[in-house]
């Protein structure tokens, strides 16, 4: 067998990059492990969580603050280093794969236990990856592929059989879809797996308390207990931004992510505190719901309104977004334009993915008119209720104006916007996605026919059709050619409006070190500790 060829693919995702705009450069920053620096043994970590997680549950959560906290209790097959390469968590190497490339072979840890005492090995590797691709309610199974079936021919290796080869596999192992539950608690709890959750992880879960808080503390059964250094860490829900700040300097919290663009430069000056930046692998925009009546995963039915059913209404819309002005005016330089779901430092990058819509006011009151609509043309869309969300929302509720759109704004709290979006209950709704080493997973999952993220139910068949195509080819060249072309088929049909990445912007009190912030949007907090060359 040989060595499935997508971990060197990806190294360029997470390597730090230098992000340019209006003269502006910032520098990528993912923080530094412990390494040989004293530390103390102990403590409790108070992290501000800006938004409510949703279920701590790796199968059906779609919430990047889920992702945060699970990566402390829930290790995954593999994980992203700080170079952006592919790295074996719970397994033992990357996956091998037959000739053919229907056969994939994950060799996995033996001799490590869950947090519940449960022994760890292939069997349970299976279970938790079968779980993923069949259960009703699974947000993984698009991401993995067209799988046949799963076995565990012996104690430490796991098979996947495909009906076809599908090259993002090692990718999506490497997020939730490779999170291992303990197979005794999927049986004892089914379906509320995600109010006790149990997996092998440097800490465990010990209760949530909602809108507020969720305490995760040490485990002493961890196979690398030696390097886990603090007691508990508790994430704390602090929805604003400034609250976050404040407490931070206050000292009430060591670690508060998605820091306002308003309030980093402020922050960074601070002897006390430390500033993470990087890249962002993900980005922000507008769904559109064009048939999704019923609910995520339910049968579609064509939406009967202008934007739902003609194209060229969704074009005008993409086309009265200025995107750079929006975002250099509205984040203060610190974020990027996004035109399409490829990151453009990605190997998958191309002049196709990377083409970006001018903003025309005037083609899009005329295809408006082309369509048949009234000038202005109403268009609910909802927004999660940040102060940085809803100041976007403003200035492109101004700049969609002049393309001939009345934007009606509505907040909504992060944890209901979640649920809104996979009932369907919407005609827009603006929320981005944190972002993934491999296209495929920030596209596939939200846009191909029946995928369980795509909340706008748009179907297409030409765009099915290159998806699949990319995901069976391993060469980088090809399969960025074959985005450049998915690129071309979503900006002409628009299910989804790409608008801006953010920064991933982190903030931490020097007091603390071993907090890392890689491309990937995820706060790790595994393996930091309280410093002790530090007063205070």
């Amino acid at each position: 067998m040989a060595v499935l060829g997508l971990a060197a693919a990806t190294l360029a995702a997470c390597v730090p990059v230098q992000h340019v705009a209006r003269n502006v450069v910032h520098t990528d920053d993912f923080g530094t492990p412990v390494g040989t620096r004293p530390v103390q043994q102990g403590g409790d970590l108070v992290m501000g969580l800006s938004a409510e997680p949703d279920r701590l549950d790796p199968t059906t959560s779609s919430s990047l603050y889920t992702r945060y906290v699970m990566t402390t209790i829930c290790e995954k097959l593999y994980d992203l280093n700080s170079a952006g390469e592919v790295v074996p968590q719970l397994a033992t190497a990357l996956p091998s794969t037959s000739a053919d490339g229907l056969s994939v072979t994950i060799p996995v840890r033996t001799g490590i236990v869950f947090a519940d005492g449960t022994p760890f090995d292939a069997q349970a590797v299976q279970t938790s990856l079968q779980r993923h691709f069949t259960l009703k309610t699974s947000q993984r199974t698009s991401e993995m592929g067209p799988v046949k079936s799963i076995e565990a021919p012996d104690a430490s290796h796991v098979v996947i059989q495909y009906k076809r080869p599908f090259a993002p596999i090692t990718a999506a192992l490497a997020d939730r879809a490779g999170m291992i539950m303990s197979p005794v608690a999927l049986q004892r709890e089914g379906d509320n797996f995600g109010d006790n959750p149990v997996c092998v992880g440097p800490f465990k879960f010990v209760k949530r308390v909602p809108q507020t808080s969720i305490v995760v503390t040490r485990d002493p059964l961890y196979y690398d207990a030696k390097d886990v250094h603090l007691d508990t860490i508790t994430y704390r829900i602090m929805a604003d931004a400034n609250i976050r700040a404040a407490n931070l300097r206050s000292g009430d919290i060591q670690v508060a992510d998605t820091i306002s663009p308003q309030d980093v430069d402020a922050l960074a000056k601070d002897p006390q505190l430390k500033v993470l930046q990087s890249g962002s692998l993900g980005y922000q925009g507008l769904t559109i719901n064009i048939g999704n009546v019923d609910g995520v995963g339910k049968p579609t039915k064509q939406i009967d309104t202008p934007i739902a059913k003609d194209p060229r209404v969704r074009e005008a819309l993409s086309l009265s977004v200025d995107r750079q002005t929006l975002v250099d005016t509205v984040f203060n330089n610190w974020f990027e334009p996004a035109c399409s779901p490829v990151a453009p430092q990605t190997p998958y990058a191309s002049p196709a993915s990377n083409a970006c819509p001018a903003f025309d006011p005037q083609k899009s009151r005329q295809l408006l008119a082309e369509a048949g609509v009234p000038i202005p043309y109403a268009v609910t869309m909802l927004v999660t209720n940040t102060q940085d969300a809803l100041r976007y929302a403003q200035a492109l509720q101004a700049s969609v104006a002049e393309g001939g759109f009345d934007l009606k704004i509505v907040p909504v709290e992060y944890s209901t916007l979640l649920d809104v979006q996979k009932r369907g209950t919407f005609e827009t709704l603006f929320l981005g996605w944190s972002g993934r080493i491999d296209p495929d997973g920030n596209i596939t999952r939200f846009l191909s026919t029946g995928a369980g993220g795509n909340y706008g139910g748009f179907s297409s068949s030409s765009l099915d059709d290159l998806l699949a195509r990319a995901a069976r080819v391993t060469d980088p060249a090809q399969r960025a050619d074959l985005y450049g072309q998915a690129t071309q088929v979503i900006q002409q049909q628009n299910p989804y409006i790409y608008t801006y990445r953010q920064r991933n912007l982190t903030a931490h009190s020097t007091r603390v070190t071993g907090i890392e912030v890689y491309s990937d949007g995820v706060v790790r907090l595994g393996k930091a500790a309280f410093v002790t060359d530090q007063k205070g």
